[in-house]
């Protein structure tokens, strides 16, 4: 069985801070100029969620709530408060991540559909409960692996209709998506990606953009450019970046580049930089 999540955890570092366990007393606000993903887990007690632009929820039972984009929102006690894990998050935040565009800005998930979740959630119950050398790190790394149970649960479970996890939850199409992921500078066309998935080429391109919401083609290049911001921040020469991402020079990226993210790589780096 293919590891349809590796590429994504191999191109783009998941890094996790816990800063909130224990009781919501007040009500705390987050904004999205911090640039950050939040994840919030109410244990017991119930809350309102605010979100800019989105109808207000109301949680009154243990609920998992995930924002994957930087999103202002405010998690409201109510009665007598709630219990809550609270931690941000960056997964190639400030990149080109496929999964920023395939999410909804708000995913709210009852704990009692996830029961896969429930051992990392108990043991993170009684880590933050203990005082131990290590504490915060061990929640730390607690939480992105919550995170990244998230996601498999949501693309195991199909409970997303379009997007990069619903076309990794069909098994053909994730055969064509794990090759670009594992394989981004061989020269694939939308022929070879559909002999991949075992499709005809007309059948493969229409679920493809049907479901993921990109062509073959665009996803590839999203895919490619994504891993070279990445590369740019660790530091990457131009022209290595290049040959790893099936670009034949490094002007040939550039221009890839500014096409899609409307700056040259220097210029994204250099902004970038300023505002970490």
């Amino acid at each position: 069985m293919i590891d349809r999540l590796q590429g994504l955890l191999e191109h783009f570092e998941l890094r996790a801070r816990l800063f909130q366990a224990g009781a919501l007393c007040h009500a705390s606000s987050f904004d999205a100029d911090d640039r950050l993903g939040y994840i919030h887990v109410m244990r017991s007690g119930s809350m309102r969620i605010e979100t800019d632009a989105q109808p207000t929820h109301l949680v009154e039972e243990p609920s998992l709530v995930f924002y994957m984009n930087p999103t202002s929102h405010r998690l409201i006690p109510q009665g007598d408060g709630a219990e809550t894990f609270c931690a941000s998050f960056e997964f190639g935040t400030g990149l080109q991540h496929p999964l920023r565009q395939a999410l909804p800005n708000l995913i709210l998930v009852k704990l009692a559909a996830m029961p896969t979740l429930n051992l990392s959630l108990n043991l993170l119950f009684q880590e933050a409960t203990e005082q131990h050398c290590g504490q915060q790190a061990i929640l730390d790394r607690m939480m992105e692996i919550i995170i990244v149970q998230l996601l498999r649960n949501l693309m195991n479970q199909k409970r997303l209709q379009s997007g990069l996890l619903a076309g990794l939850a069909e098994p053909r199409l994730a055969k064509a998506i794990q090759a670009i992921h594992t394989q981004p500078a061989h020269a694939w066309s939308v022929e070879t990606l559909a002999t991949v998935a075992g499709m005809s080429r007309a059948r493969f391109a229409a679920s493809f953009s049907t479901i993921v919401g990109l062509t073959p083609g665009g996803y590839l290049s999203e895919w490619r450019i994504g891993i070279a911001q990445t590369l740019l921040r660790r530091g990457k020469p131009l022209q290595n970046i290049a040959s790893a991402v099936g670009y034949g020079s490094a002007s040939a990226l550039s221009r890839a580049f500014s096409a899609q993210i409307g700056l040259s790589p220097k210029e994204w780096l250099k902004r970038d930089s300023a505002s970490a």
